[in-house]
């Protein structure tokens, strides 16, 4: 985590920066405030301190001396400081700034290997004590903490809940900042600004995950949706110079990200969770010098000349001479009375630490016959006292693979019932009491005291935002792409010449995360073919262009 480079290496990194002295005193780092890049230490000694926001004292992490350098993953795209940093003596640095930072990861790569890994094995240390992120204060099991909670961690960013009910902490920002119980939630940011129950992307652009996107810039193409299908596409278009921007309306990884274990993918053969792939793949991309745009909802796709404008939800734009459509798929929902106001509480439709936390040594109700039910079945066991994992068919054998079936036949605590349908929820304050179903058409319905339950129960296309674009959908609402369209067309392009469609909102696609993977790199290829062709105006090139002209 804390390396020190011997002379010899700050000698190859030096081409990448420019020396700046600071005085003893002086600030290198922040909370809440950009850092100009890494800073590599040549003279004098830096302490590195976390943040306390309630107290403001700071707790010692680290003294940097000759060698060191001060950073984590935030400096590969210049966002905020998470620690603050000061000189405790006359101090002189190397500044790499993110573009140059990039460059050396690349140019130097074992010794940007070990950088790298510094950098990561930091931002873990931040994200399990939280420092320098910003503070939720509310009671733990209200929808709109685990809401913020849950978008917070998974975006891989640093944060803190508080309790008024149990943390003294808590009571005390209240009291500064004179908030009463009944208007919680509140969000500190590390810039001193609090905000009253945010929206996920008023949270974001506090924290300085988002910023404005030029709408001046073209880039060479734009991928809306990072699941594991986007973030390929992006990690190989990065790296062979493409400029590429990411947009993704909640976080990074997709439902690829709500696996608690993926043991089949290859390369892992002791498996590895969703999300630690997911953000291997995220930084990776990051390294190639993606721009990432999370959160940030794209609405609409239209043509202007040549090339094609996404309008953002925030009334921002977006120029790019090629799209890659890799939206994925919403989680679908039971059709059952009041659904809605349970979930966020006590409804769930991932299966992540934070939710584990929630219903540890409880007895919880999984929906769900597929791999991602299974693998949730799997992981919440090891969490909770026993799982009921309901499915609609005769066994699971038919709809998940054997390696899982086998894992849950061995476990002790999980329940199977097959043929049983969920009949009601019984519940108040957004807090469920029980669940009701049934086994079999002519069963007896059995209710029993649950107070959580998981939904992994397939997706729909996530294409809405397509409305009008001139982009053909199947009955389902899936892109349709490639021969579906014409013989001629090329496998993965959809009826707009320049816009490319893969992974699950494909139609057609294999739902596996390394399908996903295999797409997002086959597109890149399609579009160098595109993006070095003549351009005459992007007309519609689909099976019927009467009907889809804008």
């Amino acid at each position: 985590m804390f390396p020190v480079l011997e002379p010899a290496e700050i000698e190859r990194v030096r081409r990448f920066g420019t020396v700046r002295a600071y005085r003893s005193g002086d600030a290198l780092a922040e909370v809440g405030k950009p850092i100009e890049g890494l800073k590599v230490i040549l003279s004098g000694s830096v302490k590195v301190a976390r943040h306390n926001a309630s107290s403001g004292d700071g707790e010692l992490i680290i003294t940097y001396g000759p060698g060191s350098f001060l950073g984590e993953l935030g400096q590969l795209s210049g966002r905020p400081a998470f620690v603050n940093a000061r000189a405790e003596s006359p101090v002189e640095a190397l500044i790499i700034t993110p573009d140059r930072l990039r460059a050396l990861l690349i140019g130097e790569a074992e010794l940007g290997e070990r950088i790298m890994r510094a950098l990561i094995l930091r931002r873990m240390g931040l994200l399990e004590v939280g420092s320098g992120g910003a503070i939720i204060v509310g009671r733990s099991q209200d929808r709109d903490v685990l809401r913020l909670a849950g978008f917070l961690s998974r975006n891989g960013h640093p944060h803190q809940e508080l309790d008024p009910e149990v943390d003294e902490e808590a009571k005390t920002l209240l009291d500064r900042f004179h908030v009463a119980s009944d208007q919680l939630p509140i969000v500190l940011c590390p810039s001193g600004q609090f905000l009253r129950n945010p929206t996920e992307n008023a949270l974001a652009r506090c924290l300085g995950l988002v910023r404005p996107i030029d709408p001046d810039r073209l880039f060479d193409v734009a991928v809306v949706g990072a699941g594991p299908a986007g973030l390929a596409a992006a990690v190989y278009a990065g790296s062979e110079g493409l400029s590429v921007l990411v947009l993704d309306c909640r976080a990074f990884g997709g439902q690829a990200g709500a696996s608690a274990r993926i043991e089949n993918y290859l390369g892992f053969p002791t498996g590895i969770s969703g999300m630690a792939l997911m953000a291997r793949a995220y930084n990776q991309a990051q390294k190639f010098g993606v721009e990432m745009a999370i959160p940030d909802e794209v609405i609409s796709l239209e043509p202007n000349g040549n090339h094609f404008v996404l309008r953002l939800s925030g009334n921002e734009t977006a120029n790019a001479k090629s799209i890659v459509i890799a939206s994925g798929a919403r989680y679908r929902r039971l059709s059952i009375d009041g659904l809605e106001s349970y979930e966020g509480s006590s409804v769930h439709y991932w299966a992540s630490p934070l939710e584990a936390k929630l219903c540890a040594g409880q007895e919880v109700a999984l929906v769900g016959g597929g791999n991602s039910a299974g693998q949730a079945v799997v992981y919440l066991a090891s969490q909770v006292a026993k799982v009921w994992l309901l499915i609609r068919g005769k066994n699971l054998a038919s709809t998940m693979s054997r390696y899982l079936v086998d894992r849950i036949n061995g476990l002790s605590n999980v329940e199977v019932l097959t043929q049983t349908n969920v009949t009601g929820l019984e519940g108040s304050e957004g807090m469920l009491d029980a669940i009701r179903w049934r086994q079999g058409a002519s069963g007896d319905e059995i209710r029993l005291p649950i107070r959580h339950l998981f939904l992994f129960i397939g997706a729909t296309p996530n294409s809405d935002w397509l409305a009008g674009s001139g982009i053909a959908l199947n009955d389902k609402g899936f892109v349709l792409t490639g021969s579906d369209l014409d013989e001629t067309r090329p496998g993965l392009e959809t009826s707009r010449k320049g816009i490319f469609a893969i992974g699950d909102v494909r139609a057609g696609s294999v739902k596996r995360v390394a399908a996903a993977v295999g797409e997002g790199a086959q597109v890149v290829q399609m579009l160098h073919v595109e993006l070095s062709a003549p351009k005459k105006g992007l007309a519609v090139a689909g099976i019927d262009r009467a009907a889809m002209r804008l």
